[in-house]
């Protein structure tokens, strides 16, 4: 066991980089990126605000783009800016750009590492900068680049989709593209390594302080829920197996087939219209009330527990009738094995026959759907959350996807494969304590 688990340790990283690398690609090769989608909005809120309809619509200018395109690297190649994102390799930060006039010369305003604006006062000799070097420049790592016509041409045929050449050369030689600049820009490991996943360009957060607000809501949903479907499935499937075909049985067979075909966020808006808006039994939306902290505890406690029980409802119902009807059957197929009949035939009662031999096989196939339950407790319902406006860790991941949030992605998805890759090691482990016939080390 020792030796299967380093193993699959080991494999957690490379499995982790593996996913994370194919959606990283996948994000920068589809269309409609964070940029364009800024663009987008930033076009239908001129067009919004465009009242007396006066002129063209104002659109976001190079430098704005630059900035964004800064903000989440999308200037350097796929493979590199996964690297940067994972800390390994370092990455532009802190970037300035100012351009040049006639005779060369600029001056650029940084902000050094204690925050404050230092002024650098550069030179352009042909190709080559000059400049006077400053202690603190250099001490805080600065770098400089050049920036040609030519280059800013190309940058901006890139960046329009622009393929003649013509028009590249008449942006080349107008008054926008015809100045040479200067760069100025720091570098930096700020990446998943180093603690950081970026910040959301949606809500200007840190990513990470971002899942860490709204992961609480799902885990209390989630674990509730899983502890509920485990403490009240595996006893009534295991009722219902001895009981089998009995009244009892075939009633909550019923219920329980009904409950399984129902989606859980149908059921939902179905019990938010008539036991929330109707009869005002449930409140409407949200975890907690307003005043929650103006509440005692004991009102806390029922306003908490007013507010969890339909979602909570809504996350067990298709999980629960499923753990039960697997485990009624599992344990019915065990019951007509061979060595059952064999123990009672040796004279060893019924019971300890069931309890001792027959529901331990039984357990198996529930304990192998151990990862995808843990998966689901972190993730949430996307589904279930947006229909009770619950902002939880799903709801989150369902708009960062909407949003085409690529930090905000990576950090979801980063999240929810390092949860799915635990829960599936916990469910070969429970399933070696259970089956014995089971060893990893041989």
């Amino acid at each position: 066991m020792r030796t299967y688990l380093l193993r699959r340790l080991m494999l957690m990283p490379i499995t982790l980089i593996g996913i994370t690398f194919i959606v990283f690609c996948l994000t920068r090769m589809v269309p409609g990126g964070p940029v364009e989608r800024m663009m987008q909005e930033h076009t239908m809120s001129a067009l919004s605000g465009d009242k007396a309809g006066v002129g063209a619509v104002a659109v976001m200018s190079d430098a704005d783009i630059e900035r964004l395109e800064d903000l989440f690297n999308l200037r350097e190649p796929t493979w590199l800016a996964y690297l940067q994102w994972l800390g390994v390799r370092r990455k532009a930060i802190a970037i300035s750009r100012e351009e040049m006039d006639d005779d060369g010369f600029a001056r650029l305003t940084l902000t050094s590492a204690t925050g404050e604006a230092r002024v650098l006062d550069v030179h352009r000799e042909g190709t080559n900068l000059v400049y006077l070097t400053q202690p603190w420049f250099d001490e805080e790592g600065w770098l400089l680049r050049l920036e040609s016509p030519h280059d800013r041409a190309q940058s901006w045929a890139r960046r329009h989709r622009v393929t003649d050449e013509s028009r590249i050369q008449a942006y080349e030689e107008s008054p926008a593209g015809n100045k040479w600049r200067v760069v100025a820009y720091r570098k930096a490991y700020n990446g998943l390594l180093q603690g950081s996943l970026g910040r959301s360009y949606k809500y200007g957060e840190p990513v990470i302080s971002m899942i860490a607000e709204r992961l609480p809501v799902s885990l209390y949903l989630g674990l509730l829920g899983a502890f509920i479907t485990y403490v009240v499935s595996i006893p009534l499937g295991v009722f219902k197996a001895l009981s089998h075909k009995s009244l009892f049985d075939s009633l909550s067979s019923i219920l329980i087939f009904i409950g399984y075909a129902v989606p859980g966020f149908a059921l939902g808006a179905l019990m938010l219209v008539y036991l929330g808006a109707r009869l005002e039994w449930f409140p409407l939306y949200g975890l907690v009330s307003p005043n929650f902290e103006q509440l005692s505890f004991a009102d806390q406690c029922r306003d908490l527990l007013m507010h969890t029980a339909l979602p909570l409802t809504c996350y067990v119902v298709s999980t629960f009738a499923m753990t039960t009807m697997m485990m009624k059957n599992c344990l019915m197929e065990q019951l007509s094995a061979d060595y059952v009949r064999t123990a009672v035939a040796k004279g060893v009662s019924y019971r300890v026959a069931v309890f001792r031999h027959a529901l331990r096989n039984a357990l198996i196939p529930i304990a192998s759907t151990f990862g995808p339950v843990i998966c689901t407790v972190v993730a949430g319902s996307v589904l279930i959350e947006r229909v009770f406006d619950i902002q939880g860790f799903g709801m989150l991941s369902y708009q960062a996807l909407m949003d085409k949030d690529y930090s905000l992605m990576m950090g979801a998805l980063l999240l929810t494969s390092v949860f799915m890759i635990v829960g599936n090691l916990l469910s070969d482990i429970i399933v070696a304590c259970i089956d014995p016939r089971i060893r990893f080390d041989s």
